[in-house]
């Protein structure tokens, strides 16, 4: 079994369209998000306040079943280890069932060793499970669950 982070939810919806609700990063992972998030081979940069700087490259990219963004680069202020998410890949799978499809997110780099496990493991959980789950379900916008 492995330790890195991962976590999951079925939504009503076909691998289709819940694969284009992740390619736009935007309207659930709040943030300041520049480039290219929809395709193979692009690259964006996240940034959240001063506390986390990122550059992804899309890596994989199969239409209504995986993406991978491989990190490039990256600094989070909140940890010793600023550069610890530098190398990771943070993997989006999707399965179709029978009632929808299935998101199985992991974050292979994210390991409970790490000094950002808990504060990021909990912040993909609330992105993962709380905001994309609530874009691809409803079509929305979703906002920082960071904020009030």
């Amino acid at each position: 079994m492995s330790d890195n982070y991962t976590t999951a939810f079925t939504v009503d919806r076909n691998p289709e369209e819940v694969f284009a609700a992740i390619g736009n990063v935007r309207d659930w992972w709040s943030g300041e998000i520049d480039g290219e998030t929809d395709r193979l081979g692009g690259e964006f940069r996240y940034r959240y306040r001063d506390f986390h700087d990122s550059t992804q490259k899309i890596t994989e990219w199969v239409p209504g079943r995986r993406i991978v963004w491989h990190v490039t680069d990256a600094h989070l202020s909140f940890v010793d280890n600023t550069g610890e998410w530098k190398g990771t890949d943070i993997v989006f799978d999707l399965t179709g069932v029978d009632d929808g499809t299935e998101v199985r997110f992991t974050h292979i780099g994210l390991v409970p060793q790490g000094e950002c496990y808990d504060a990021c493991s909990d912040g993909w959980s609330r992105f993962i499970n709380g905001n994309l789950r609530g874009y691809i379900t409803t079509g929305e916008v979703q906002p920082s669950p960071f904020e009030s």
